[in-house]
């Protein structure tokens, strides 16, 4: 909350969405279709986050399917707790010949629940939450929409939808470990962005311990956890 956090009775300074997105990951290994990159821990990542990991992405090529692959690992000899979430954002309109506003997300199961939403002001998860904006299975996206910042399931039944419109392209995107979705945009922009995550920002009051955030998972010495994102691509009929 207010860019800290609490753990263990010490307080960390931790920038919105974490350092990850900010730090230097290394090329590990490469063929003609993938590519893993590599964070570990560092006396820079120690002074905001005091733990001995190992972050591994992989993207790989399978056809018209990208797989991308997160994996933490504890390295350390004490619990490891961590969030974690994709951030990709798509086209939109995506290439194909459908108008923008033909397209919609529809999700593999209804989904009735209400949403959460963020405080533009702070960033953080407001305690109230909204009714649900899908129609049935779809979402239908409009600027206006992302005015209030991010739409948040952070109680999901899909584990994968598709993102586009009647006769243009398509894109099936899976997403089968991570229990959380959030949907946004900057109004107007070219693109949406539909991102699976594993926990949340703080909600709008929080002062508790790291540990006990809604969404962190804990890792015990010595192993690890994966998370699978799937993007397929259906091309215009």
């Amino acid at each position: 909350m207010g860019g800290e956090y609490r753990l263990g009775g010490e307080t960390y300074a931790l920038p919105k969405h974490g350092f990850a997105r900010t730090s230097l990951f290394t090329l590990i290994e490469h063929d003609a279709d993938s590519a893993r990159f590599r964070l570990t821990d560092s006396a820079e990542t120690r002074a905001v986050y005091p733990f001995a990991f190992a972050l591994d992405v992989v993207f790989e090529l399978d056809g018209p399917t990208l797989h991308i692959t997160a994996t933490v690992e504890n390295r350390g000899a004490e619990e490891l707790p961590f969030s974690f979430g994709f951030h990709p954002a798509f086209a939109w309109p995506l290439p194909g010949g459908a108008v923008k506003a033909d397209h919609r997300v529809t999700f593999a199961e209804p989904e009735p629940q209400s949403i959460r939403r963020i405080d533009p002001s702070s960033g953080l998860v407001l305690p109230n939450t909204q009714p649900s904006p899908l129609v049935g299975h779809e979402l239908w996206p409009t600027a206006d929409l992302f005015e209030p910042d991010a739409l948040i399931w952070d109680e999901l039944s899909s584990w994968h939808l598709t993102w586009g419109a009647p006769g243009g392209s398509l894109l099936n995107i899976a997403f089968p470990d991570t229990p959380m979705l959030g949907i946004w945009q900057k109004p107007g922009a070219h693109y949406l962005c539909i991102e699976p995550w594993q926990g949340i920002a703080d909600p709008q009051g929080y002062a508790g311990d790291f540990y006990e955030k809604p969404g962190v998972v804990i890792l015990n010495p010595g192993t690890s956890e994966g998370f699978r994102m799937f993007i397929t691509v259906q091309s215009a009929s």
